[in-house]
């Protein structure tokens, strides 16, 4: 197996068959930028990760899934019910050192994850 410097996941595309409550979600939120590419595909920007969000796509619960870093999970729960989202899971520890998590379902329904170091 060879090593890839340049092997890593730089595109991700989101279901979001409402398009305009998912702008107002993710850049409310996390403050990505998002901009509109076509009627069903709009393009976001999240530090070093670019990505779609896709008209076309049914939100899933199941399958790939990702973690949004924050700095504090409680202040991102609070601000996804504000905007929308339902937390599912609270804050937990993760365990072994490797930070806390939470879970959380979009407006579009996709569920997805929140990751924190405290």
């Amino acid at each position: 197996m060879s090593s890839c410097d340049a092997c890593k996941i730089e595109w991700l595309v989101i279901p979001a068959p409402d398009l305009e409550k998912a702008k107002e979600f993710y850049s409310s939120v996390f403050g990505w930028e998002i901009s509109e590419f076509s009627p069903d595909f709009w393009i976001f920007k999240s530090g070093t990760l670019s990505g779609g969000l896709s008209r076309g796509m049914e939100p899933a619960e199941e399958g790939v899934t990702f973690s949004i870093t924050v700095d504090d999970i409680l202040t991102a729960l609070d601000r996804i019910e504000t905007v929308g989202g339902i937390p599912v899971r609270g804050k937990y520890e993760i365990g072994g050192g490797f930070g806390f998590s939470a879970v959380f379902r979009d407006p579009n329904g996709n569920l997805l994850e929140l990751w924190a170091e405290k």
